[in-house]
């Protein structure tokens, strides 16, 4: 059994003159390069609804689709995991992520999930697509966390989550003393070595963190962060 998979993506202006391919893995940075290539072969990833080769340049403001077929999340075991969930109602769940646990599965963690544990709370979740994660935080990051229950609460905060009428702040403590709040405007992309990292790229995608400083301390600074962008890993490589 399979669902469909669905993406879409606007080319931007500085990554005129680069490959499709190339493209795609700053467009849609979850997906390793060889999938996007496949995607790309079998007709499933196309531009402005037509389909081009690999290594066929792009000039900015084309539109990329996916429609693809995938495993049914079925895969996905419900697990029994205890949840600290703070509001719920027939449409959504908030709750409390604790470090240490993954998000969702991927290589190298295959199950004890949030998505695991979400499956096992919720067993409807299991007809709505990635069991209603709409966004992520980090493994070792703690925080809350909106889930939906259904697909049209999953569609509506993700417009949300794409137009920013959703917020997200966050705490963090970074090395050295801070002299006052500010932003890091500075795009991010897949490390070019180790596609298990993100690092600043001049031509990734846009990234914008805004800080301001709550306390300082001898050799570190508490702020409170908001993110303009959701890319992975944005705050630690902020």
């Amino acid at each position: 059994m399979h669902d469909m998979l669905t993406l879409e993506a606007v080319v931007e202006v500085q990554w005129a003159g680069m490959r499709l391919d190339q493209i795609a893995a700053l467009a849609f940075p979850d997906y390793s390069r060889s999938r996007l290539k496949n995607w790309i072969l079998d007709g499933d990833l196309t531009v402005d609804q037509q389909t081009l080769r690999p290594r066929d340049k792009l000039y900015g403001g084309e539109l990329l689709q996916v429609n693809t077929k995938i495993e049914r999340q079925e895969r996905w075991q419900p697990q029994a995991i205890d949840l600290d969930i703070v509001f719920e109602d027939e449409h959504i769940l908030v709750l409390n992520k604790p470090t240490g646990l993954v998000v969702h599965p991927a290589a190298g963690h295959h199950d004890g999930t949030l998505l695991n544990a979400l499956l096992h709370h919720a067993p409807q979740l299991n007809s709505v697509p990635r069991a209603g994660i709409v966004h992520r935080l980090d493994k070792e990051t703690t925080g809350l966390m909106v889930v939906a229950k259904t697909i049209p609460a999953q569609t509506e905060l993700v417009a949300q989550l794409q137009e920013r009428t959703m917020g997200r702040e966050y705490e963090a403590v970074a090395q050295g003393v801070l002299t006052g709040g500010g932003v890091v405007d500075e795009p991010m992309a897949r490390h070019s070595r180790n596609r298990q990292k993100m690092a600043v790229a001049p031509l990734g995608k846009p990234a914008t963190t805004h800080y301001r400083v709550l306390k300082r301390y001898r050799a570190h600074t508490h702020l409170r962060l908001k993110l303009e962008t959701g890319r992975t890993h944005q705050i630690r490589v902020h």
